[in-house]
């Protein structure tokens, strides 16, 4: 489905951030292109065509946290503190460490 050997950088679905302006040239570039069916290298695509560069940040962890139930780090909201989005916690271990994070 892709004609190139790889695809562009992108910004991974678990979260991102970007301004109103870029946000609608990403709506008008969409329209130009077919539609691909992986939502985040699509997304890619269109900022290949925008010749915008997707930059990481520490703080999106939608991949690499290993959940072990038996791990401390679970429950250390030091751990989290830095963090803008994460993955692998259910919705109610996420109300827990928001409370913990913002707590003394």
């Amino acid at each position: 489905l892709y004609n190139k050997s790889n695809y562009p950088p992108y910004a991974g679905g678990g979260g991102f951030i970007m301004d109103g302006p870029l946000a609608k040239k990403l709506h008008k570039t969409s329209e130009t292109l077919e539609l691909y069916p992986i939502d985040d290298v699509f997304l890619g695509m269109c900022l290949e065509v925008l010749k915008v560069s997707p930059v990481g940040h520490e703080g999106f962890k939608t991949f690499g946290i290993v959940k072990n139930k038996n791990s401390k780090m679970n429950k250390e909201p030091c751990f989290f503190r830095s963090m803008l989005v994460v993955h692998k916690l259910l919705p109610p271990e996420l109300l827990q460490m928001w409370d913990l994070v913002r707590s003394n």
